[in-house]
């Protein structure tokens, strides 16, 4: 089960955390708001983390 950590502004952003989070090991799902279907670059992204592992990202959200 996955579970939102974020919504950020756009895909660079989104990119730029998904590619933080795995340079900790940690999987994410970067989902456009609109959702998988209708991807743009300039509207808003959700970053999922698995449930079990939010924790962690909340500590690496912490040291940035």
């Amino acid at each position: 089960m996955w579970i939102e950590l974020m919504e950020v502004k756009n895909k660079y952003v989104a990119e730029m955390w998904r590619e933080l989070f795995a340079a900790e090991a940690l999987a994410v799902q970067v989902v456009p708001q609109s959702g998988w279907g209708k991807q743009a670059d300039l509207e808003p992204y959700k970053i999922y983390v698995p449930r079990g592992k939010l924790h962690v990202a909340q500590e690496i959200l912490r040291k940035v």
